[in-house]
C-alpha cells in the first residue's frame, strides 16, 4: 500500500491548447481547469500535487528523472502524441518506482490506427482513456484510495 504523498502530473504536447484545439475531441476545459481541480482534490485528501505541461520530451523526461529523487510517490501522464513514439520517456518512466498511471482525454482505440499502440503502458500500472477531464480525477482518486 502507498502512502499519501507527492503527485506528479505531467502533460505533453499541445495540450497547453486545451479549451480551443479540436474540442470537439478534448472538450471545452482548459488545462489551467483541469489543474485547478486535482490541485483541489489532492489539498482535500492531504495530498502535494505538482503538474507540469510541456511540448519538449527533455523537459518530461527531465521531470520523471526528478521525480526519482524528491519524495514522488506517483506520477499521472498524459504524454500526448509521445504515448505513441517515445521510447526514451518509456525508459524514463522504467527508472521511476512509484505507480505510473497513463492518462487519456481521448478514446484513444475509437482513433487513428497509429494511436493505438503506446509505448507508454509498457510501464504504466493503470491506463484510463476516453473519459476526458475526468480521467485524470479518476486517476488521482485511484491512487487516493490505493493508499487508504
Amino acid at each position: 500500500m502507498m502512502s499519501a504523498g507527492k503527485v506528479l502530473v505531467l502533460h505533453g504536447p499541445n495540450l497547453n491548447l486545451l479549451g480551443t484545439r479540436q474540442p470537439e475531441i478534448y472538450g471545452y476545459e482548459t488545462l489551467e481547469d483541469i489543474n485547478n481541480g486535482l490541485y483541489e482534490k489532492a489539498a482535500v485528501n492531504g495530498w502535494d500535487i505538482e503538474c507540469r505541461q510541456s511540448n519538449h520530451e527533455g523537459e518530461l523526461i527531465d521531470a520523471i528523472h526528478a521525480a526519482r529523487q524528491d519524495g514522488t510517490v506517483a506520477i499521472i501522464i498524459n504524454p500526448a502524441a509521445y504515448t505513441h513514439t517515445s521510447v526514451a520517456i518509456l525508459d524514463a518512466l522504467n527508472t521511476f518506482e512509484g505507480k505510473v498511471i497513463e492518462v487519456h482525454l481521448s478514446n484513444v482505440h475509437k482513433r487513428e490506427s497509429f494511436r493505438h499502440h503506446s509505448y507508454v503502458s509498457l510501464r504504466a500500472d493503470g491506463v484510463i482513456a476516453g473519459l476526458g477531464s475526468q480521467g485524470y480525477h479518476a486517476a488521482l482518486d485511484a491512487l487516493i484510495k490505493t493508499a487508504e
